[in-house]
């Protein structure tokens, strides 16, 4: 599985147990919502860390809790 879908699975994951919106997690982020729907959609190329830790952040949660999922298990991932 590519890093992009993985973090998108995640962020739904998340949103759901939350009971968040996108549009929510974007203003927590203080990011434009399309930042969001990218994310979501897999529309980019990679993602960067300082994202990841918003995203982590928004979720009140460290960048390790976010990554410690088992969508992120190294053998799982498609790395170039």
């Amino acid at each position: 599985m590519k890093i992009q879908r993985a973090v998108a699975l995640k962020i739904s994951k998340l949103l759901l147990e939350k009971n968040m919106t996108q549009y929510a997690l974007a203003k927590k982020m203080l990011v434009p919502q399309t930042t969001i729907s990218h994310i979501m959609h897999e529309d980019y190329k990679s993602i960067n860390f300082e994202t990841l830790i918003k995203i982590a952040d928004a979720f009140d949660m460290t960048i390790q809790e976010f990554i410690s999922d088992k969508l992120f298990q190294r053998d799982d991932l498609d790395i170039d």
